[in-house]
Order: structure tokens, then C-alpha cells, then sequence
């Protein structure tokens, strides 16, 4: 599993999303969920870095965050 933010660091980067891509987290989650089916942690970061141009640090972020509620889903 690759290595992740501080819960921090990760929710100010979740903060900063909306004003920097223009859309919000939840829309976000819906991209990566409709996206390809991709296993791999790095594959769905690389995928939103090449087909929506995000930074390498907002795709992880959103990665993160969508793998976070996903589990809680499945609790």
C-alpha cells in the first residue's frame, strides 16, 4: 500500500480541491467510482493525473479519500 498523508495534511489538501479543480470531493468520488476498473492504489492516481490533469498530491488525496469511504461502506 503506498504511503499516505497525515490526517492533516490529507484534509487540507481535501479542502483546498473545490477551489483548485473547480469541482467538489464528492464529485471526485463519483469520478473515481464511474472511472476504470483499477485495483491498484497508484494506477487510480496515475489515471487522474493523465485524464483530468490533477497534481500527483490531489489525485492521491482523492484516492485516499475514496478508498476511505469505501471501507466504511463495507463496515
Amino acid at each position: 500500500m503506498s504511503q499516505t498523508f497525515s490526517a492533516e495534511t490529507h484534509q487540507n489538501l481535501l479542502s483546498r480541491i473545490p477551489q483548485c479543480t473547480g469541482r467538489e470531493i464528492s464529485e471526485w468520488i463519483r469520478t473515481v467510482d464511474e472511472g476504470p476498473s483499477l485495483f491498484r492504489f497508484e494506477e487510480k492516481v496515475s489515471w487522474l493525473r493523465g485524464e483530468h490533469n490533477l497534481t500527483y498530491g490531489y489525485a492521491k488525496a482523492i484516492v485516499h479519500e475514496y478508498d476511505l469511504r469505501r471501507a466504511a461502506r463495507h463496515l
